[in-house]
């Protein structure tokens, strides 16, 4: 099963973006509200047990980190929100540490998915001046499946 850690928006934050969003067009492929998330790393295809006693040792004692989902870009294919939070960088690093994961960390909420070629510039002007309330991130999930994705396990953040 493909693998990745990730935070989730509450829902609160999760209605902002809809509304923000409104009514969408069918030039994109919008990604359902329900699998919304900010991931963390991404393992490819391993055994959940094995990636699961990993987290169990890199998330432990680890902070919760305030999150913000502010503005909005675009990488070839995806319309995405961006996402600033003091640690996040740090929390992913250790969520990430021996995944193989070489790309600099970009932290995002994928939104849609759109032509490589034709990046939906109307719509990173839209949102470009969106941005949420500030919320903690408490706790990390371990995901995978298709879509929908689905949680296999929670690891708590410690209140900073």
């Amino acid at each position: 099963m493909r693998l990745f850690s990730a935070l989730r928006p509450p829902a609160d934050v999760a209605a902002e973006i809809d509304s923000a969003l409104g009514s969408r067009d069918r030039l994109l492929r919008w990604s359902d509200p329900a699998g919304w998330h900010i991931t963390l790393a991404f393992y490819g295809e391993v055994d959940p047990a094995e990636r699961g006693s990993f987290l169990d040792r890199a998330l432990d004692g680890r902070k919760s980190v305030d999150v913000r989902l502010w503005g909005s870009g675009t990488f070839p294919g995806v319309l995405w929100l961006g996402v600033a939070g003091e640690g996040l960088a740090d929390l992913a690093a250790a969520a990430a540490a021996g995944s193989g994961e070489e790309r600099p960390y970009r932290p995002h909420l994928t939104l849609a998915r759109c032509s490589r070629t034709q990046p939906p510039t109307e719509w990173t002007e839209r949102l470009a001046g969106f941005r949420s309330r500030v919320w903690t991130a408490d706790r990390v999930e371990l995901m995978g499946g298709g879509s929908p994705y689905r949680t296999l396990r929670t690891w708590p953040l410690r209140r900073g």
